[in-house]
């Protein structure tokens, strides 16, 4: 947890600005305060372009749909000269007067100065020498049509464009990559073993089979036929000649060149710098100062704490045996479990549309952007996680997704479902997203933002939010609950485990086997992720202790005075920031309402 500020500290440094600058003068003040205003808002606006023209999936993702014809350049010039504008970024927002900034630019600044910070500073760790993983890389790359609208013949030419890049963006991976193997900055082998397999979906006999023509069965009619019929044989061309070949150069590549020298180790301390690489992951997505010692006890904590209110549940429920069993017979017993792919989607549907009306409860501001829910698509559905939320357009031309994973229905349990969908759509990250993108007179760069403890910390909170709608009346869905606190919890302790503790990858299986109910599939899942993406599952837990420790000392402060609707529409009016930023706005919120009693 963030180090915790006094009020009396918060109060006055929001006060700062004002008294430093009260002896020159009100024109004086006035002068000052409009140059660095300007300076900081000319800043943010040429970053947010430079952003958007330098990564462009991102830009795809955000619904800015003028660089939908090409891939990130990913050359070692390129990325070199990335790099140097970092610095020189850096340079400049440390430049301007952050005491002349209004309150609400001294926020922005705030958030600004620590994304540039930890920008330059990661630099170090050429994390760009790990250019994929299971879950994601250039083997995936035309999962981004997910987000791309297929409205007009351009949309389509700009997608045959993207295609038209693949043999460049796959030889610049494989350079990364190469260059990553004379570092020995490599991800472990175990992790890559999955990945052959998903290279070979993409080399296909027929361009039709191929998932970068999936846009191209789907053309609206919109579009004349003869156009249609072109846009597809340029699209058959392009990947029977271009795409299928660098894939299969890629194929040999992997498998006779870079699997063979990945690392046997699995921890990230073993990288290079890996002792340093960690601690600042760890600090990084958790946005605290927390060390891996620290974070491993809270979470032996929690799983303790947890595992006392499972017990509860187990004794509800009248079952006869230890908790093992328990989990055993929850994991096995084929009445929570759906008979098929369809079912499942249906009953993911559904739960949403219960938790829907439930919302006013816990909230004053719904968010206007819609959300849907679509499966996973199958060709990764075997090597990710249960679900995930997709953000919508920053100009609400598209709505925000829940993903549901339908692989293997025979393990998605219905006891997990009620917090997933929490979690992941409604409270959970479609409010928080969609809230951060309809903030008002904050710059872009603040409404699309996410830091992990933030937005992660408030979709674990969300679930919990479920006793406070009633959703939990089913003791089933309280222990699926209590197995998703579990499952946050456990992360802290197997992820420090892993990468600065000696842990091997089956002793972190079976710790989360024996603490969880969550099925073998689950879990091997996730202690994979955690050991291709070190740190980030830390964030999730911190995030949510801190929130509930705030909503505590909100309601501890104010009394009767407290509003559960108005604290938690508190904390999601910042957008995303720092967990210590959270904390002073929060403080700050607080005195206003009692300023106002």
């Amino acid at each position: 947890m963030t180090r915790s500020i006094l009020l009396a500290l918060a109060i006055a440094a929001a006060l700062s600005p004002t008294a430093s600058l009260a002896a020159a003068g009100p024109a004086t003040i006035a002068e000052s305060r409009s140059q660095a205003a300007v300076e900081l808002h000319a800043l943010f606006g040429e970053e947010w372009e430079y952003g958007m023209r330098e990564d462009p999936e991102s830009a795809s993702y955000r619904g800015d749909a003028r660089y939908n014809d090409r891939w990130t350049d990913q050359s070692l010039d390129a990325i070199a000269r990335r790099e140097a504008h970092e610095r020189e970024v850096l340079d400049r927002v440390r430049a301007i007067d952050r005491e002349a900034l209004s309150e609400a630019d001294g926020l922005s600044y705030d958030v600004f100065l620590w994304q540039a910070e930890r920008a330059v500073e990661r630099q170090r760790f050429k994390e760009w020498q790990r250019p994929l993983n299971q879950r994601g890389g250039v083997q995936n790359a035309e999962g981004i049509a997910e987000v791309l609208p297929f409205r007009s013949v351009e949309d389509y030419r700009d997608w045959i464009e993207r295609l038209q890049g693949v043999p460049a963006m796959v030889e610049q991976t494989t350079a990364l990559m190469r260059e990553g193997l004379k570092a020995g900055n490599t991800p472990p082998r175990v992790l890559m073993a999955r990945i052959p397999d998903q290279i070979e979906a993409q080399i296909v006999d027929d361009p039709a089979a191929s998932p970068f023509y999936k846009p191209f069965t789907r053309m609206p009619d919109s579009i004349p036929a003869a156009e249609r019929a072109a846009l597809k044989a340029r699209a058959e061309a392009v990947i029977r000649d271009r795409v299928v070949p660098a894939y299969r150069g890629f194929a040999t590549f992997f498998r006779d060149e870079y699997l063979p020298g990945c690392r046997e180790s699995i921890a990230a301390v073993d990288l290079p710098d890996g002792r340093d690489y960690y601690d600042f992951v760890a600090r990084y997505f958790t946005t605290t100062d927390l060390d891996a010692e620290r974070i491993h006890a809270i979470g032996l904590a929690e799983v303790a704490r947890i595992r006392t209110e499972m017990e509860k549940v187990r004794t509800e429920v009248g079952f006869d045996g230890s908790l093992a069993e328990f989990f055993t017979h929850l994991r096995s017993d084929p009445r929570f479990f759906h008979d098929g792919p369809e079912a499942l989607l249906e009953a993911y549907q559904a739960i949403s549309k219960r938790i829907d009306p439930e919302l006013v409860k816990v909230f004053r501001t719904i968010p206007r952007l819609p959300y849907g829910v679509r499966p996973i698509p199958d060709n990764i559905a075997p090597d990710t996680t249960t679900a995930y939320y997709q953000p919508g357009a920053v100009d609400g031309s598209r709505a925000g997704f829940y993903y549901v994973n339908l692989y293997k229905p025979e393990v998605r349990p219905k006891w997990e479902m009620m917090a997933l969908s929490l979690h992941e759509a409604v409270p959970g990250h479609h409010f928080q997203f969609a809230r951060g993108m309809e903030l008002p007179d904050v710059p872009m760069f603040r409404r699309v933002g996410y830091f992990v403890a933030y937005g992660e910390g408030w979709g674990l909170y969300a679930e919990r939010l479920g006793y406070d709608m009633g959703l939990y009346e089913d003791p089933y869905d309280r222990m699926g609950q209590l197995a998703y606190d579990m499952w946050r919890a456990v992360r802290l302790v197997v992820d420090t485990g892993m990468h600065s503790k000696g842990w091997s990858r089956q002793q972190a299986i079976d710790y989360f086997m024996d603490n969880s109910p969550k099925t073998l599939q689950d879990v091997t899942n996730e202690i994979d992720r955690y050991i291709a993406w070190p740190g980030q599952a830390l964030a999730y837990k911190i995030g949510q202790l801190k929130i509930s420790e705030l909503r505590e000392m909100a309601s501890r402060e104010l009394g009767e005075d407290f509003d559960l609707r108005e604290f938690n529409d508190a904390v999601l009016e910042t957008g995303s920031v720092p967990l210590q930023t959270l904390e002073r706005h929060i403080e700050d919120w607080v005195a206003r309402q009692n300023q106002k009693g």
